[in-house]
């Protein structure tokens, strides 16, 4: 039984052979679809092509199968066969490099569109800091920041036009309360004034620390984000 077996195994496949029904399975799925052209029934085609090419690298196993390619009769067809493979793989190269230049280009695409967000991002950071900066110079000049603005360039660039305060933000200003106590007290040799300067010159002091602070963290992250974006660019 097993003799027979081995016998039967090493005999070139007939047409009812399960190997030969499956090539035949597989070549006329792929002659129905060839008019495939989205990347879903394209995709499912290649899936067929690897099962039929499997299927054949079966085949060619049998020894019966490889005597008959084997024949000198049949050499030339086994030639062009051959030859017909290289153009096969000639074409399946050509065609993974075309998918490979047009992977390349959609993710450019989307390499630009991310981009493009991430700049006006950027962008906005830069203009509220640049805000935000000029409301703390604004706190330090007061309402006479024009003509302190001499002292200070960089307040006179930031600065591009004279910014008036309220009343109420005046006297939330630490600084100019300060200020305002320092003149009254000149004026005056009340020891009551004397102790309320104090009191605000410890109050302008705490706020301008809490400001030296957060512009030195401020300063910090920054340099850190600068850094950043100089190394994606360079890269």
């Amino acid at each position: 039984m097993a003799a027979s077996y081995h016998a039967r195994s090493n005999s070139l496949p007939s047409r009812q052979h399960p190997i030969v029904s499956q090539i035949d399975e597989n070549l006329n799925r792929l002659r129905a679809s060839q008019s495939a052209s989205t990347s879903s029934s394209i995709g499912h085609n290649l899936s067929g092509l690897q099962d039929l090419h499997e299927c054949v690298h079966v085949l060619l196993q049998f020894p019966l199968t490889q005597q008959a390619l084997d024949q000198e009769k049949r050499r030339e067809m086994v030639e062009e066969l051959l030859d017909g493979s290289l153009m096969l793989l000639d074409l399946c190269t050509t065609a993974k490099d075309a998918l490979l230049q047009t992977k390349e280009c959609t993710r450019e695409l989307q390499s630009i569109l991310r981009r493009r967000p991430v700049i006006s991002v950027l962008r906005d950071v830069e203009a509220v800091t640049i805000s935000v900066l000029e409301s703390v110079l604004s706190f330090i000049s007061g309402p006479e920041a024009e003509s302190k603005s001499c002292r200070w360039p960089l307040v006179s660039k930031l600065m591009h036009q004279k910014k008036v305060m309220c009343e109420e933000e005046q006297k939330a200003n630490e600084i100019l309360s300060a200020e305002a106590a320092v003149r009254s007290c000149t004026k005056s040799e009340n020891m009551k004034h004397v102790e309320n300067v104090q009191k605000e010159l410890q109050s302008s002091e705490l706020s301008i620390q809490d400001l030296e602070e957060g512009l030195e963290t401020l300063s910090r992250r920054m340099i850190k984000t600068r850094v950043t974006v100089l190394n994606i660019i360079s890269c």
